[in-house]
């Protein structure tokens, strides 16, 4: 543990003799070791400028470094925030000087650090300020915790709040449309409020009168491109508004937000990004990528980095439509801002939506909704015209695509770009999720060079439904398919999608390595990775994956020194072991920025 191992150097100069002693913590045989003689030939060969003395020195752990060219080691030097040396203890005493911080890992694993591959940080962050529903276990306790926010509440103020998810819950909301809970109970528990309840997906709101008066909501109302309202048997809306039908309500209570004035809209987001940030660097998770950001948000994040208060490294998807991408696309490509801790050269694009709420786009009806094939969120035109615009400003097109049928069409759209830009031979365009894929299209990622962004949490939470949604042959042929796709040669990379999952990457190993869902069966487990496979997609897939292959994903010389110190070995414990894993300390450009036991430190 680093409360255990973060060891002062103790050193006595004899200036006759020019002999150093320094005392370092346990190594090797368990017996502090005083080197005299030695120690002054090393210290001579670092005053010769051989060997410059490192500013951090980890020892005496197992270090995984997901380096093929040295694939494990003891121990590691760091100067200032790059990885100077990696090797044994005894190679790496020569970096040892005076002014050396030592950590004795006392054998616990060190690993790069985790990068997040697909998240959404300020959401995240704003997970813990909204009413957190995820929790919640039936739509009785969600009306009364909307119950108790609006009694805080100033009337007319939005209540916001994220979470839900009806599958989870252990038993069906009554009455119900599709499974889901109606607005008449929500209306009664806040009758002077809006109310705005998002899914845990992201991809549906549930709303209250209130909120349907305040945008003007009526029967009348008709479903918009690319979304759709849930509607009783007579046609008034029972407040489920699915994928685009609920932009409203977001703009809505953001704007009510507004009203505040732009400072204070500030002030919250910061608040959010400090909270998002404690989160990830306390998981062990020193990178992010975040799927979709505003012009607007990237200006904070700028700011944020310039004033050196970014405190996890972002890499940023924009999320803005084609115009705006036009307008303002060239003056936003920024490669490692700050040292590298902001970089935005990708765009977000969403092909469909979620399969627990039948918004998936599917290439044949949903099994336990005849008809309903899901919905295409954006037009095959418009993501053309988006890559259009990140083949010729040089940004990778990262495309939501859920269901078989968005996934087919995303391929298509990205070979033909692809063919008629031979030159362009490494664009490493993604497709986020990738979940529920035609077995004739896995292929396709391996040819193109598709990344497939994944999460694996994603397998072991909606698992026990999957099947009803798309029937066993679907799901065996083609859901969560990780072992195909690497196998056709693609690269996948990992992520949590965060906050619709915890962001805990070990939580997200688990799932990988063991596909185990929560009443224990195991979901298709020859999909399983192994945990080499599942450690490299959630670091250096990730980092391939971002075009950072060359400074972070593993802990090689040269690269940054983001490292992870975990309490357990889970290349090796039980299975049942690796849940019990904590972050013993969490290092991000060779500075400890989080160690369990102590508060976060800047």
């Amino acid at each position: 543990m680093l409360s255990r191992g973060t060891f002062p150097w103790c050193l006595a100069l004899h200036t006759k003799a020019a002999a150093f002693m320094i005392r370092l913590p346990v190594i090797g045989c368990g017996l502090p070791l005083v080197v005299g003689s030695m120690l002054m030939i090393l210290s001579h060969t670092a005053i010769c400028g051989q060997v410059t003395p490192a500013s951090l020195v980890l020892v005496n752990g197992k270090i995984v470094t997901v380096d093929d060219s040295l694939p494990e080691a003891q121990a590691v030097a760091i100067q200032g925030d790059t990885v100077v040396a990696v090797g044994s203890n005894h190679a790496i005493r020569p970096y040892c000087g005076p002014r050396t911080r030592m950590i004795d890992l006392q054998g616990d694993l060190a690993v790069p650090g985790f990068i997040e591959g697909h998240g959404h940080f300020l959401d995240l962050g704003l997970s813990k300020i909204e009413l957190d529903l995820t929790k919640t276990r039936n739509w009785g306790a969600i009306v009364r915790r909307v119950e108790e926010a609006a009694k805080k509440a100033k009337p007319g103020e939005w209540i916001v709040g994220r979470g839900w998810h009806q599958e989870k819950w252990d038993t069906i909301p009554e009455p119900n449309v599709e499974g889901y809970p109606t607005h008449d109970l929500l209306s009664k528990a806040a009758p002077g409020n809006p109310v705005l309840l998002r899914h845990a997906n992201g991809h549906v709101v549930l709303v209250n009168v209130r909120a349907m008066e305040h945008v003007g909501i009526t029967k009348s109302t008709p479903d918009p491109p690319g979304g759709r309202i849930l509607r009783f048997p007579a046609g008034s809306p029972t407040g489920i508004f699915l994928e685009t039908a609920g932009d409203v309500f977001r703009k809505a209570s953001d704007e009510d937000k507004a009203k505040r004035g732009s400072r204070t809209i500030e002030e919250d987001r910061r608040a959010a990004i400090a909270l998002a940030t404690r989160e990830c660097l306390s998981k062990g998770i020193t990178s992010f990528q975040d799927a979709g950001a505003t012009f607007d948000l990237l200006e904070l994040y700028k700011k944020l980095a310039g004033e050196g208060k970014l405190g996890v490294r972002l890499w940023v998807m924009i999320d803005e439509d084609n115009g705006r991408l036009e307008e303002c696309l060239p003056g936003y490509r920024i490669i490692g801002l700050e040292g590298g801790m902001l970089t935005v050269r990708a765009i977000k694009r969403l092909m469909d939506g979620a399969l627990g709420s039948h918004s998936a786009w599917l290439l044949e009806p949903y099994s336990d909704l005849p008809g309903c094939t899901g919905l295409n969120t954006i037009s095959i035109e418009s993501l053309r015209e988006t890559a259009r615009l990140a083949l010729e400003n040089g940004f990778q097109l990262c495309t939501h695509a859920i269901g078989d049928r968005a996934n087919r069409e995303v391929l298509d759209v990205y070979e033909h770009v692809f063919k008629e830009h031979p030159e362009s031979d490494d664009l490493r365009w993604r497709i986020e999720h990738a979940q529920h894929v035609a077995p004739s299209d896995v292929p396709r990622f391996g040819k193109l060079g598709v990344i497939a962004a994944m999460q694996s949490v994603h397998c072991t939470s909606d698992g026990s439904w999957v099947m009803e949604r798309i029937g066993e042959k679907r799901t065996r042929e083609g859901a969560y398919v990780w072992q195909k796709l690497i196998r056709s040669g693609a690269i996948v990379a990992n992520g949590t999608d965060a906050p619709v999952e915890d962001v805990d990457p070990i939580a997200n190993f688990y799932a990988a390595v063991t596909r185990r869902l929560p009443d224990g069966t195991l979901f298709y487990p020859d999909e399983r990775m192994t945990r080499e496979q599942a450690l490299r997609s959630s670091t250096m897939n990730c980092a391939y994956a971002a075009f950072e292959e060359g400074t972070k994903g593993s802990i090689t010389p040269g690269k940054l020194a983001d490292i992870v110190v975990l309490s357990k070995d889970i290349m090796t414990v039980p299975e049942e072991e690796i849940l019990d894993t904590k972050v013993v300390c969490t290092i991000l450009g060779g500075r400890v920025v989080y160690q369990s036991g102590a508060s976060y430190e800047r």
